[in-house]
C-alpha cells in the first residue's frame, strides 16, 4: 500500500544474540573509559510469523547501569543513526505530549455516564492543552520555563495567589508580593497582551 513504518521492537534472546559482539565491546569501552558508550548499527531479521526479514535497527548502550538495547523495525532507506534519531526518537517527544494532556490536564478522565459530559471533558483538556502549548510558545520563551512540562507551568506559573480587581474600564491582577517566578508570570502577560 505505499505505507513506509519505524515501529519499536521488543528485545528477545534471539535480537540480543545478533547484537552481543557489539554489545560486549561496547562493555569493554565503558570498562576502559568510564563513560557511556553508544553505538547504532543494523541488520536482517525475521520472526517465525513475519513473511520475510525486514530491516532492524539496533541502537546498544552502555553505561552505570548495564548494557541498555533498543531495536526498531522499519521499511525505511537511509543512514540508521539519522533514521533511530531523528524519525524514532521523535516520537517519543510527541508521547510525552500526550501524557501530558491526559495526566496534567486530566485528559483522561472520563467517569461520568454520559457520553456528551466525557465528551465536553475531553475537549475542555484538549482546549486547555492548546492553550498551554501557545502560551509556552508565545509568552514563555526565552525564560526559565521554556521547555517546562505542563504540570510545571500549572504548579510554579498558574497556581499562585493573587487578587483580580476590576471596575467599568479594567481588570487587574494583583500577585503576591514574594511569589518567585513574578518576574515570569509578568513578561507572560506583557507577551500576550493585545
Amino acid at each position: 500500500w505505499g505505507i513506509d513504518y519505524i515501529i519499536g521492537l521488543q528485545k528477545n534472546s534471539t535480537l540480543e544474540w545478533f547484537s552481543a559482539v557489539p554489545a560486549q565491546a561496547l562493555a569493554e569501552q565503558y570498562d576502559a573509559a568510564g563513560t557511556k558508550q553508544r553505538l547504532i548499527g543494523e541488520f536482517q531479521y525475521a520472526t517465525r510469523n513475519w513473511d520475510r526479514e525486514r530491516r532492524v535497527i539496533a541502537r546498544l548502550e552502555h553505561g552505570p547501569h548495564g548494557p541498555n538495547p533498543r531495536f526498531v523495525v522499519t521499511s525505511l532507506d537511509g543512514d540508521a543513526a539519522d533514521l533511530y534519531e531523528r524519525l524514532y526518537c521523535a516520537r517519543g517527544e510527541a508521547e510525552n505530549r500526550i501524557k501530558e494532556a491526559q495526566l496534567d490536564l486530566f485528559g483522561r478522565r472520563a467517569s461520568c455516564r454520559l457520553f456528551d459530559a466525557n465528551q465536553l471533558r475531553l475537549l475542555l483538556a484538549a482546549l486547555a492543552y492548546t492553550l498551554m502549548i501557545n502560551l509556552r510558545r508565545l509568552a514563555l520563551g526565552g525564560t526559565e520555563l521554556e521547555r517546562a512540562c505542563t504540570a510545571t507551568i500549572r504548579t510554579k506559573l498558574l497556581k499562585i495567589g493573587a487578587a483580580v480587581l476590576r471596575n467599568t474600564r479594567r481588570v487587574r491582577l494583583l500577585l503576591a508580593s514574594q511569589h518567585p517566578l513574578k518576574h515570569v508570570f509578568v513578561t507572560a502577560a506583557r507577551a500576550l497582551a493585545p
